[in-house]
């Protein structure tokens, strides 16, 4: 057949099959399985098994401790301790110990994932590296458990989605701006168990932007979402020293079938927010100006990376965070902490009153380091915002983009960007 989307090809490929169809169930051996502090709970389920049987492939897992470091609380130290026993009596090749960064980011950064390949994480966010061409989604930790153990596991070929991007975005207009806006159009289930194609005029999107886009396809429920490989891609990928002949990107054929087909034009797009308590419930930024903001957060697996770090220095250069707003910077790995090291920007944003973390997920997720009060609002760069996400169900998270919300940690309310972006 001539008449495949990337997921039906890719699919296809990995079931041994000449073609596969939405809803048809395929057996594949994944390239790799992600896990981060849930390996922990992952591997208590199957003791027994591990014992008898042993790793399947000790080059299968991706182990990366991220959630709580350093820990917390006795029980997360526990569990960190078990990993890395885990990890050592296995021979796990992949390990990743705190302070290593964000799972997602090592897994690009590092060069785990590449075009045409196949991972599953036991991590909704793993749909993240459909930014360079690899079919990525998020599977629960019993699946993950036996995957460990066989090495295989079943899919069920999703149905596609083909989303064009138009034109070119205005001053001060994220990719962030943009993966919001479509959420807020189709909305948080829009895109169920789909696999959503990114097409059109997207050479005005770097890696990290396609990141950032691909990162939040589980938010309209995507089980994939993907960019194809393009000059970006490839320079991206040999400026880490991996070049085209390491692997073999997939595209949908041109005479594709998909489920869906949107259009959006990059244009008419402006800087946007999402309000408590659902991504999709997203408006522009100039209908809510002059909100108060307690809590601010740049950084995490969604805009946690030199890129985004550098809007915010710009933003704040010479300046000083409101009086009554708390700024966090929460960058995704320690190539990107140290980059940034080097580039002075942490001297900027921490002379401007912000708080540099380390690498990790900890206020993303209401763990520790940035968990709010009741009643505070925070306007974060991260992907969720209900109710309890960040540690406390009285609070309310808003999302944006990297410059609004440095813009905001600047004015203590929620500010367009666009009047201080040159």
């Amino acid at each position: 057949m001539t008449d495949m989307t990337f997921a039906e090809k890719i699919l296809a490929k990995y079931g041994h099959q000449k073609s596969v169809e939405p809803n048809q169930i395929v057996t594949i051996k994944p390239d790799h399985l992600l896990t981060h502090d849930n390996t922990a709970a992952i591997i208590q389920k199957i003791q027994p098994e591990l014992q008898h049987y042993g790793l399947h492939n000790p080059n299968l897992p991706i182990i990366v401790l991220d959630h709580v470091i350093p820990a917390a609380s006795e029980k997360t130290a526990t569990n960190h301790k078990l990993v890395r026993e885990f990890v050592t009596t296995h021979h796990v090749k992949h390990f990743y110990d705190i302070g290593a960064g964000i799972c997602h980011q090592i897994v690009i950064e590092q060069g785990h994932a590449l075009p045409g390949m196949i991972l599953l994480g036991s991590d909704s966010h793993t749909c993240s590296y459909g930014a360079i061409g690899a079919f990525s989604t998020g599977i629960d930790r019993t699946e993950a458990a036996a995957l460990l153990l066989t090495g295989q596991t079943w899919l069920k070929v999703p149905r596609s989605i083909k989303m064009t991007l138009t034109d070119t975005l205005q001053k001060a207009v994220s990719a962030k701006d943009v993966i919001l806006h479509i959420i807020g159009d189709i909305s948080a289930s829009g895109a169920t168990y789909c696999s959503v194609e990114f097409h059109g005029d997207i050479n005005q999107f770097s890696v990290d932007d396609r990141f950032t886009i691909a990162n939040m396809g589980i938010e309209m429920g995507a089980k994939n979402a993907v960019f194809p490989v393009d000059t970006r891609t490839i320079q991206y990928l040999k400026e880490r020293k991996i070049a085209p002949k390491q692997y073999t990107s997939i595209e949908p054929d041109p005479d594709a079938k998909y489920a869906f087909q949107y259009e959006y034009d990059l244009s008419t797009i402006e800087p946007v927010v999402a309000l408590p308590h659902s991504v999709d419930n997203v408006k522009p930024v100039s209908e809510i100006e002059g909100l108060e903001i307690q809590q601010c957060l740049i950084g995490t697996c969604t805009n946690g990376r030199l890129s985004d770090l550098r809007i915010a220095a710009q933003i704040l250069e010479a300046k000083t965070v409101h009086p009554s707003t708390r700024l966090l910077v929460l960058p995704a790995s320690r190539q990107i902490y140290l980059d940034a090291m080097k580039e002075g920007i942490f001297d900027i944003l921490t002379q401007a009153g912000g708080v540099v973390l380390p690498p990790g997920c900890g206020p993303c997720l209401g763990a520790h380091q940035g968990v709010l009060a009741p009643g505070e609002r925070c306007l974060s760069t991260a992907n969720r915002n209900f109710k309890g996400r960040m540690g406390c169900k009285e609070a309310e998270i808003y999302l944006a983009s990297p410059a609004t919300v440095a813009c905001t940690a600047l004015y203590g309310k929620i500010t367009d960007p666009r009047s201080m972006v040159n």
